[in-house]
């Protein structure tokens, strides 16, 4: 890791950038893939699954069969620990579920808004040799509580054309019945266009590679929407003396195991703590079997020394990480006035890796500085928002001078015309 010491606020703007890809190869290599799928259909897809992950596919749906063959091939304590996690995530979203009451602006003038699950969504699931299966739960139960019609799950099979079972398992947890083998663009593609056996939907969810973010930021364009920009992993810790520097170094090290491209960040006022953390994150890394990926995305990380919390939390919203983890005094304290992260792991005890499975938070969350804007996915991210408004004539001759004053300020003469005809007062 690059260690700066004591930097002034000119020297932020590096210290919070993330690592650089041009993607114009890759947006590309995808809008070719799309208009693929767009014309082929499902011959398209079964042709990409060769080409990509060298799998000869007869069809493209999973069976009933498969799903219910699903739960005899887990082991009872894999089961035991899926089960356990959807309880988790389920609590959590489910508190999330409030009804908003009407509201009268005037006598005679009633409003109120309604939550409608998304009709059709479509659920992207990273697979193949490393199944997150987790990433199911995380979608699968908001998904399943906002009440979506259709829920379309795609995902890369295994070698042997097979869905991994712990991916059946979390989906049939979560109702999602129509499950698709297909994975990177092309899967995003489908469930943005349809094809023969897979749906279109209205906004797709999930994380992915460059090429599946290059195609959800792609599909946009055609109108469906997405859960929000993604990017590669990253987690920045705050820490002070009173840290466990192994627990720290383990927290660096499990955001930077995800890919080469992840990045990590330690912001701590205390040098010895610094040190004590180089030097766990040494040991620790030649524990990994991981290690050459979580070592090449530590090449591009930093450890700074700052002069105190308050410039280290500065620094942090700043930054606005994925993942924030105080380890620090007054960790409650300090969470308080945090304004830019994703989510939040606060004191000793609270690893990062919690969130990404079961405390019931939900793990899909904004990376690359998006938090200063978009939030993590939530119950509110599978539904509507609608409103609706009801009036009495009483109520409308109340607000009609107030309309018709606006509208015809604004020109738009029909506007005020549609509040006079109904009062009997046209020009």
């Amino acid at each position: 890791m690059e260690i700066i010491k004591y930097p002034d606020r000119s020297q932020w703007k590096g210290i919070t950038e993330r690592p650089y890809s041009d993607n114009r190869a890759v947006l590309d290599t995808v809008a070719s893939v799309l208009e693929e799928v767009r014309s082929g259909g499902d011959a398209a897809l079964i042709t990409l699954a060769a080409r990509f992950d060298g799998v000869a596919l007869q069809s493209l749906a999973v069976t009933s069969g498969e799903m219910a063959a699903a739960e005899d091939l887990l082991a009872p304590e894999l089961k035991e620990a899926i089960d356990a996690a959807y309880r988790n995530i389920r609590v959590f979203h489910a508190a999330q579920e409030k009804a908003e009451e009407a509201v009268e602006t005037l006598p005679g003038v009633r409003c109120w808004r309604k939550s409608i699950g998304i009709e059709r969504v479509g659920l992207y699931v990273p697979g193949g040799t490393a199944p997150l299966f987790s990433t199911v739960l995380m979608l699968g139960v908001p998904a399943q509580l906002a009440g979506c019609s259709i829920v379309v799950l795609c995902t890369p099979p295994m070698k042997d054309g097979s869905v991994h079972p712990a991916i059946l398992y979390a989906a049939r947890l979560c109702g999602i019945s129509l499950v698709y083998k297909s994975g990177g663009a092309g899967a995003v593609a489908a469930m943005a266009y349809g094809t023969e056996s897979i749906a279109a939907v209205h906004k797709i969810f999930g994380p992915g590679n460059q090429y599946v973010t290059a195609a959800k930021q792609l599909v946009q364009q055609s109108g469906v929407a997405i859960d929000m920009p993604a990017g590669p992993s990253e987690v920045c810790v705050i820490a002070d003396e009173s840290a466990n520097a192994a627990f720290v170094a383990a927290d660096l090290l499990s955001q930077a195991e995800h890919g080469p491209d992840s990045q990590v960040l330690l912001l701590t006022d205390s040098a010895p703590l610094l040190e004590g953390v180089q030097q766990e994150l040494r040991r620790q890394l030649e524990l990994l079997p991981r290690a050459s990926v979580a070592g090449k995305a530590l090449e591009k990380s930093r450890s700074v020394l700052v002069r105190d919390l308050d410039e280290a939390l500065a620094l942090a919203n700043a930054y606005a990480a994925e993942h924030l983890i105080l380890q620090c005094k007054d960790a409650e304290t300090l969470a308080g006035r945090v304004i830019n992260a994703g989510s939040v792991f606060i004191g000793p005890y609270s690893p990062e890796s919690v969130g990404d499975y079961a405390s019931g938070t939900n793990h899909t969350l904004p990376t690359n500085g998006f938090a200063r804007a978009y939030s993590g996915v939530s119950l509110d991210s599978f539904v509507k928002k609608v409103s609706f408004q009801q009036l009495t004539r009483a109520g409308l001759e109340s607000i009609a001078g107030t309309v018709t004053t606006m509208a015809e300020a604004e020109g738009l003469q029909a506007h005020a015309e549609a509040v006079r005809v109904r009062l009997g007062s046209s020009k």
